[in-house]
């Protein structure tokens, strides 16, 4: 037994010797390391505590309606994290950190923000303000009055609902409910939203303000009236400082004055009357009964300037039956705008194509012109009616309520009516110049002149069959027609013409030199006029040089043969001064010694009267010094009774002497 006890203690001196020697090494191995660098402790929380800064009067009572709450009143004011909440009397929930207050409360945040109301619940952990009866919000310089408002502190945006009323400088909006960020002075309204300043009244359905630029973004179905325009849109933007609207979405801009334009992306000016769309826009003019579309269209009210391009197309719906044309280019320009004189010009180019029901015409560049009701078309037009097909170096219309009342085609003048459906026969009228007088829009009178060739062929009354061919050629030639559209009469002057029986038609008379028929490039409908059909290789017009006139340079030229350098002003002095042996008239035709063997006198020239004119020519351009000439002096002398004329022989004018 003895030696069972000392065995066990041997064991346990063992055990505390090496908890020491462990014990040892960690201080050891600790020392080694250094000391620990300690650091303050952070504070990760913040205090979001509801404190009672003060009240007049503080009770309890555990037994009422609000145990867990304490009574205070007389001048409360709270606290949390920045603002100061002030009222008459408020019941203080301080386990839950959170409050209710009564009459006259008033949340001041900073210098820029101030919330009013008769009654306000705050819940400290959410920093959620509930305010509600006679709520006005002040931020800075806007105000927002409504009965029913919650504030969230932690994201600085107020809700209002049962109706709202923000005025920030002229503008007044309402909605019914809506919302407000003091963060980024953003509002948005919805339902009933109304926007009124002094300019203008904005209605819709979601209305979003920005208060540091008075810009609306209004979405939905919305309305903006101002003075003189009235903007419809679902997605658009409007500048109230200046007026400036732009729209998206399908919009819609109507001016008193008649003239809408809308398109699916459209600015708009209301200050300088400038309007701009793009894509799909129709800019309509009800008043004028005119129309222009395309993918942009530029117009300026002020000044009556407008353009449209990317598919352009003007269409006129004063008649029943509209005129559709097209060009690359279209522009608008007004002559005395906004008066009474006031008239426009239409300006299209180039790959011009118009199509109505009864007229359809191609050309290079048009106008037209409301000052005279005029379409003129440049550069290789052609005009097609039914059957008929005419071309020129240029072709004008006259109109008449968008009814042609007279038609004149300049240069290279050529008419071809189609005859029948086998293309083979064609009644042809090719000339200098062609008119045709219509009435009713029906073609009454034709006259060609100039190098006049013509291809008709005669029918058959009884069963309309082609039985012959006339061939003619004049100088003028003038066809009257029915209302019927048959001929009255045909009168030409030193004609020459054969007829052919429509069996023994020589194949050369068949067709007129230059025809051509181009029904190829003729608008079949008003969707053809955009796509542009070029003519064939080599069948373009070639224009005319135009010669001049010989008489232009008759008197000229006569001068110079029959006076010869006494033209020149040296000579014309010497002529003025009575030396006509030193005028080198000598190289004249009068010359050579003989002027006196002319019938001008016999050596008599100065005795008379026109020698006297001479002298007052000379006196004339003495006192002037090579200026104008007093075309009264020159007048008196030309038209003296009593001066001799001079006469000239045959035989006197010889080469260049015409």
């Amino acid at each position: 037994m003895k030696k069972k006890r000392t065995y066990k203690n041997y064991n346990g001196h063992r055990t505390i010797l090496v908890i020491v020697l462990c014990f040892f090494v960690v201080c050891w191995m600790s020392g080694a390391k250094g000391p620990v660098k300690r650091g303050r402790a952070k504070k990760t929380t913040e205090d979001t505590r509801v404190y009672l800064e003060h009240a007049d009067e503080l009770s309890y009572d555990i037994y009422g309606k609000h145990p867990d709450a304490q009574f205070v009143k007389g001048k409360v004011a709270f606290l949390h994290k920045g603002a100061r909440l002030t009222c008459d009397s408020a019941l203080y929930y301080q386990q839950t950190n959170s409050f209710e207050a009564f009459s006259n409360v008033k949340m001041k945040q900073g210098d820029t923000l101030t919330l009013t109301a008769e009654y306000a619940y705050y819940d400290g952990n959410d920093e959620m303000l509930e305010v509600r009866r006679n709520v006005i919000l002040t931020h800075r310089k806007s105000k927002l009055y409504c009965d029913s408002l919650n504030y969230d502190r932690l994201y600085s945006v107020g809700y209002f609902f049962d109706g709202g009323r923000l005025i920030d400088g002229d503008n007044r909006l309402t909605s019914d409910w809506g919302q407000y960020s003091t963060a980024d002075k953003e509002a948005v309204f919805y339902y009933n939203v109304n926007l009124k300043n002094n300019k203008s009244v904005t209605k819709g359905d979601t209305l979003y303000y920005d208060t540091q630029t008075s810009m609306a973004h209004v979405v939905g179905p919305s309305e903006i009236k101002m003075k003189d325009d009235i903007v419809i849109t679902e997605n658009g933007y409007y500048n109230s400082k200046t007026d400036r609207t732009e729209l998206f979405s399908r919009s819609t801009v109507k001016r008193k004055d008649g003239k809408t334009i809308t398109a699916d992306s459209l600015y708009h000016d209301s200050q300088t009357g400038i309007s701009e769309g793009f894509s799909g826009v129709i800019f309509d003019d009800t008043i004028n009964k005119t129309m222009f579309l395309g993918d942009y269209v530029y117009y300026d009210e002020n000044s009556g300037y407008g353009m449209a391009t990317r598919n352009a197309i003007a269409v006129d719906y004063s008649q029943g039956d509209s005129l559709y044309a097209h060009g690359d280019t279209m522009k608008l320009i007004s002559y005395n705008h906004q008066t009474d004189s006031v008239y426009r010009k239409v300006f299209a180019y180039p790959h011009v194509r118009v199509f109505r029901k009864d007229l359809q015409a191609v050309c290079d560049s048009m106008v037209m012109n409301s000052v005279d009701s005029t379409l003129k078309m440049y550069k290789d037009p052609i005009m097609w009616s039914e059957g008929k097909q005419v071309l020129g170096e240029e072709i004008q219309l006259f109109m008449n309520d968008s009814t042609i009342r007279f038609a004149h085609v300049i240069g290279q003048a050529f008419s071809i009516e189609k005859m029948d459906e086998d293309s083979l026969h064609f009644n042809q009228i090719s000339s200098k110049e062609m008119m045709s007088w219509f009435e009713g829009g029906q073609l009454r009178k034709n006259q060609a002149q100039g190098n006049v060739k013509t291809i008709f062929y005669m029918m058959d009354d009884a069963d309309s069959t082609l039985i012959a061919l006339n061939y003619l050629e004049t100088d003028t030639m003038r066809m009257f027609l029915t209302p019927q559209r048959k001929m009255e009469k045909v009168s030409a002057v030193k004609h020459e013409g054969t007829m052919y029986p429509i069996s023994q038609i020589p194949p050369d008379k068949y067709r007129l030199p230059n025809f051509a028929w181009f029904d190829y490039v003729r608008p079949k409908s008003k969707d053809d006029i955009l796509v542009w059909i070029p003519k064939a290789g080599g069948s373009e017009l070639k224009i005319e040089r135009r010669r001049e006139a010989p008489l232009q340079n008759l008197g000229k030229k006569l001068a110079e043969k029959v006076l010869g350098e006494g033209t020149k002003p040296e000579g014309l002095k010497a002529l003025g001064e009575g030396k006509l042996g030193e005028g080198k008239l000598g190289n004249g035709v009068l010359g050579e010694g003989k002027l006196g063997e002319g019938v001008l006198g016999e050596g008599k020239l100065g005795e008379g009267k026109l020698g006297e004119g001479l002298k007052g020519l000379e006196q004339n351009i003495g006192e002037q010094k090579g200026e104008e000439q007093n075309p009264d002096a020159m007048s008196s002398v030309a038209s003296n009774s009593d001066a001799p004329k001079p006469v000239v022989q045959k035989n006197d004018l010889k080469e260049g002497g015409q």
